[in-house]
């Protein structure tokens, strides 16, 4: 068995309370020379506070949860390093999870961690939901949603973009190109995210006088593979000129089917992505873009959280940031 503070102290023939004292630095009304001298002994015997102890007195493990749904997704891990910066500046730990899209892994995930005593849960839902945590009881830790807005009970913050607009400003790119028969690939439209995007598609269809046809909106998963295998199986069966997809991967797919189609991007068809990830500059051509600040939208959501966990602030706060339209080489005009 390890030395304890008990230890600690008796070796330096102080109390407990004055080792506790100095450990968590409020040592002023103590000697230099003591604190020395239990510093000094800490050190020689490589003492470590047990966390868990501390933790049961504080009710604070000073650890934070982030829940995302797809790591392979090069947009979570930007999104998951803004939101450790800020933890780590905050003097927090954290846990990654994530949930493959499984909305009944997320809620295991939920139940582990509240287990774990983490004092709050930066929290992004997966975009296939079941029942999972719709409707669950108040969550006895804060949960701040960040990217994909739910419905469900214990948030006391998210951060999400301007979806919306993202999709009119994809969409209305297009149409200025001259395009008007314009494929939409989206992710689950059960969704707000997905859906709001496509509110924003029809919008600038209006705004255009650009009739809307449902044959031209195909809904699947945020996956490389469904954005190749749905413009693979669409074959020639549906005309059209241009490609507006849910994500960048849905558009790499898109684009990768294309080619082996012997269609040319952009000549033939443009293609318009969404979250503007690190792969979308590399790929050929390179892709154009609505670009989400993924990076900020961890950093706020733990900023949230941390305010909550401190504070005790109660009244829920919504950040909703803009997206931006990147113009790449994937776009030309009709």
């Amino acid at each position: 068995m390890g030395i304890t503070i008990k230890d600690i102290a008796k070796l330096a023939g102080v109390s407990t309370t004055t080792v506790s004292k100095i450990l968590n630095n409020k040592d002023k009304d103590i000697s230099d020379s003591t604190r020395e001298r239990v510093l000094n002994l800490i050190e020689e015997h490589n003492y470590r506070p047990n966390k868990i102890a501390k933790s049961l007195v504080t009710k604070k493990t000073n650890t934070i949860g982030l829940v995302i749904p797809d790591i392979r997704n090069p947009f979570f891990p930007e999104l998951a390093r803004g939101a450790e910066d800020k933890a780590n500046e905050k003097g927090y730990n954290m846990i990654f999870c994530n949930t493959d899209d499984d909305s009944d892994k997320e809620e295991e995930y939920i139940n582990m961690l509240v287990e774990k005593m983490v004092d709050g849960i930066v929290f992004t839902a997966a975009s296939e939901r079941g029942k999972g945590f719709q409707g669950k009881k108040k969550s006895v830790v804060p949960i701040v949603l960040v990217d994909r807005d739910v419905n469900i009970d214990g948030i006391i913050g998210k951060v999400t973009v301007d979806n919306f607009m993202g999709g009119y400003e994809g969409t209305k790119h297009l149409l200025q190109l001259g395009h008007e028969k314009i494929l939409y690939l989206s992710g689950p439209l059960e969704s707000k995210t997905a859906s709001d995007r496509l509110k924003g598609y029809k919008k600038a269809l209006s705004e255009f006088d650009v009739e809307f046809k449902e044959e031209y909106i195909r809904e699947g998963s945020y996956k490389s593979e469904w954005g190749y295998k749905v413009i693979k199986d669409i074959g020639t069966e549906l005309e059209y000129t241009s490609v507006f997809c849910g994500n960048d991967l849905i558009a790499i797919g898109a684009i990768k089917a294309l080619k082996e189609m012997k269609l040319d991007v952009p000549s033939d068809v443009s293609v318009v992505g969404f979250d503007d990830i690190y792969m979308s500059n590399l790929i050929d051509p390179e892709l154009t873009t609505i670009r989400q600040p993924n990076y900020e939208m961890g950093y706020k959501a733990i900023e949230i959280l941390i305010d909550a966990i401190e504070n005790k602030e109660k009244n829920i706060k919504h950040i909703d940031l803009s997206t931006q339209l990147v113009v790449r080489k994937s776009t030309s005009k009709r």
